[in-house]
């Protein structure tokens, strides 16, 4: 939990702070094809580190960050696979360098990658915003709540729509359980499950079963995902069950076996979260830096749709109720 207030503390941006150095804070970065990233850039010691979450999976550290020419260059590294001419595989190392300019609170930046041999590809172009700095943590006994709202009428779809209709659809609905069940081919992907409508702050309270290594998760206003998987008896860690993906690990495991139903119950008010775990609160009241990994925008400032993740695997939920925050 100290770790996690030093994290917000450090990563919490004002105009001040920028007029030494214009690129430290957080960046809510919309990546080519539209999708959803983040940087965040911070000085310790004299010297410059970065985090970068590149559309998909999670918030992870570059390997370099400095200032040249008047210009942040970001460095991360990666490996490829390819085919070599006998059909094996060969592990090939890619750098990508992100090379950012800022004016203001706007950022512009250019993305390439470079194999062993210095050959480049994967050229691209991203923009971003400044992030305001965070609001107080919230006092929750003070916080108001408006009427339930059932998400999930236990009896079909109405509500719900894929995130992307070109997708196939994996859900449906069975003994008032919405369940999604998906078939791991090549060419088939599955897709995630949103509501139609959309809201800002709340608190959403469900059930879900977890199947034979479910990978799915809760994405709150289509940003940020708290994390369903089953990962009963393992250690806590920032991708399991209740975590904010990649961001906040729960402080302790309170999963149940799998094919058990269990409660989650989140709160999300002023970019601060709380989840309880079959009744046992494994985030509590934590600062969130930023979107996580397959967010539908980095944009923090809008409401957004409940979405389920449905990409990946088995899931089962049932029980959904929201109630806003009155404002």
């Amino acid at each position: 939990m100290k770790i996690t207030h030093l994290l917000a503390a450090l990563f919490l941006t004002s105009s001040a702070i920028a007029a030494d150095n214009p690129y430290l804070g957080r960046w809510a970065l919309e990546l080519p094809g539209g999708r959803a990233g983040w940087l965040g850039v911070e000085e310790k010691d004299g010297a410059l580190t970065a985090s970068v979450l590149w559309g998909g999976g999670s918030v992870v550290p570059a390997q370099g960050a400095e200032i040249k020419d008047g210009k942040l260059l970001v460095t991360r590294l990666s490996n490829a696979k390819r085919k070599n001419k006998a059909g094996g595989e060969i592990n090939e190392k890619v750098t990508e360098t992100l090379t950012v300019q800022v004016s203001g609170d706007a950022l512009t930046g250019a993305t390439v990658k470079a194999k062993d041999d210095g050959k480049e590809f994967g050229q691209g172009e991203f923009t971003g915003k400044r992030i305001p700095a965070l609001p107080p943590r919230p006092d929750l006994a003070k916080i108001k709540f408006g009427m339930p709202v059932s998400l999930f009428n236990g009896s079909d779809l109405s509500g719900w729509r894929l995130v992307n209709e070109a997708d196939l659809n994996g859900w449906k609905v069975e003994d008032g359980v919405l369940m999604n069940r998906v078939v791991k081919e090549p060419g088939k992907h599955f897709g995630n499950l949103r509501t139609g409508a959309e809201f800002e702050d709340f608190n959403l309270t469900l059930e879900v079963r977890t199947q034979e290594a479910s990978n799915s998760g809760i994405y709150l206003r289509g940003i940020y995902e708290v994390q369903v998987m089953e990962s009963f008896g393992k250690p806590v860690d920032s991708h399991h069950m209740g975590a904010l993906y990649s961001r906040i690990t729960p402080s302790v495991a309170a999963e149940k076996p799998v094919g058990e139903w269990q409660t989650l119950d989140i709160t999300l008010v002023d970019r601060h979260l709380t989840v309880i775990l079959n009744g046992t609160t494994i985030i509590d009241n934590q600062p969130v830096l930023g979107c996580t990994g397959g967010a539908l925008t980095s944009d923090e400032s809008k409401p957004g749709p409940i979405f389920l993740q449905g990409d990946h695997t088995n899931v089962d939920y049932r029980n959904m109720l929201l109630r806003p925050v009155l404002k």
